[in-house]
């Protein structure tokens, strides 16, 4: 059922955000032709978001926190103002998310108010994604995912978090692994949800056992054709489609990821969540970039983080949670179990739930990382 608009929290105006939205109009008005083809801008953005947060019930805090280099990082962070708080009690380690490729904060929403009941829940947008500053990003891999875990640190820094237990799904749980390799000290437990990127390329088939066969039969091998098209398309930015529509995009979105309307249709009984992906990925590219730069055809990764995962220290507790039914293949979390050898690595299986976890069994998910934290503090 639709939230009702009246008494919805909407996120916060401000200077950072006028001024942010002014110069993104003024850029836009050197293509006055484009917004007639192109059927969207960060002010639509900005109210289907609002829209989709109306859903929220506890205190929420949306800003933009702007970065050492300038850089503006769109910010949710959510407190339960009914909790009792003693004097003597330390505040507990807040819960950090980042989304995945083509995300924003909006998919969070059916986890937002049950993770922050009992310590604070940030969420941002990553750089170059959602209502984040889009700047340009380097054609070098380790270069572009640098820029990436940069302003996540920047992002620390401005916020004031001396430390966090840090999840990422997909591609934002590859940047958080490399940021915990990096900043180790600040990451109190590392969640990763159907992280993307740790595999090496060909090599998951000769490690599964014969005993997977039957796991085999739920994953599919990516037919021939399939991979001619990936591979053709590989040599555009992933989702240039979507602009290249024009105003047939909305509706493009809508026919091949009907999946969104349903994992939120009690929320939403309209085109909100299919929308607000469109916006979010209508707007000029950036972030897609640095992940194109990270990337190889069909999505691996070109620093694949199984190669690295041994640089995470020993005493950093690691959950990875994966959707049973997802085509990221779980198989990765239990080499990262064998890498890790005797450090505390969990690999968890969601049932009937597919690579977005958190909006195919938010409960379960839910509850997972609840569990989670509540075993930080």
């Amino acid at each position: 059922m639709d939230p009702a608009p009246a008494p919805a929290p909407a996120p916060i105006q401000n200077d950072c955000e006028t001024e942010l939205e002014t110069k993104a109009n003024r850029s836009s008005s050197l293509w006055s032709w484009w917004p007639s083809w192109r059927p969207t801008s960060m002010s639509l953005l900005k109210t289907t978001e609002s829209k989709i947060l109306a859903c929220i019930k506890n205190d929420l805090w949306a800003r933009f926190v702007t970065l050492a280099n300038q850089d503006r990082i769109w910010t949710l962070s959510l407190t339960n103002k009914g909790t009792p708080k003693s004097a003597e009690q330390a505040p507990k380690t807040p819960l950090v998310m980042v989304h995945g490729f083509g995300g924003g904060v909006g998919l969070w929403i059916r986890n937002l108010d049950a993770l922050s009941r009992s310590r604070t829940v940030y969420a941002f947008d990553l750089l170059g994604f959602g209502r984040s500053s889009r700047p340009s990003f380097p054609s070098d891999a380790a270069k572009a995912e640098e820029q990436f875990v940069d302003s996540i640190e920047q992002w620390r820094q401005a916020v004031g978090l001396e430390n966090m237990i840090l999840l990422g799904h997909s591609l934002g749980g590859y940047l958080a692994t490399s940021y915990a390799i990096q900043h180790p000290s600040r990451v109190s437990h590392l969640i990763l949800v159907d992280p993307w990127g740790f595999p090496e390329r060909g090599k998951p088939e000769t490690q599964q056992s014969e005993d997977q066969s039957a796991e085999a039969v739920k994953r599919p091998t990516i037919p021939r054709w399939a991979k001619a098209i990936v591979s053709i398309l590989s040599l555009f930015n992933p989702l240039a489609v979507i602009r290249a529509a024009g105003p047939w995009g909305p509706g493009l979105v809508n026919r091949f990821r009907p999946d969104f309307k349903r994992k939120f249709e009690d929320l939403f009984n309209d085109d909100t969540m299919t929308q607000y992906i469109y916006h979010c990925n209508a707007q000029t590219p950036s972030g897609e970039i640095g992940f194109r730069a990270m990337s190889e055809t069909l999505g691996w990764a070109k620093r694949p983080m199984l190669q690295r995962v041994h640089l995470l220290p020993p005493s950093m507790p690691v959950t990875m949670l994966y959707g049973a039914r997802s085509w990221v293949d779980s198989s990765s979390g239990d080499r990262v179990a064998e890498i890790r050898g005797k450090a505390h690595t969990k690999v968890l299986l969601v049932e009937d739930a597919s690579h977005h976890v958190y909006a195919d069994q938010p409960d379960d998910f839910n509850r997972v990382v609840e569990n989670i934290c509540k075993s930080v503090d």
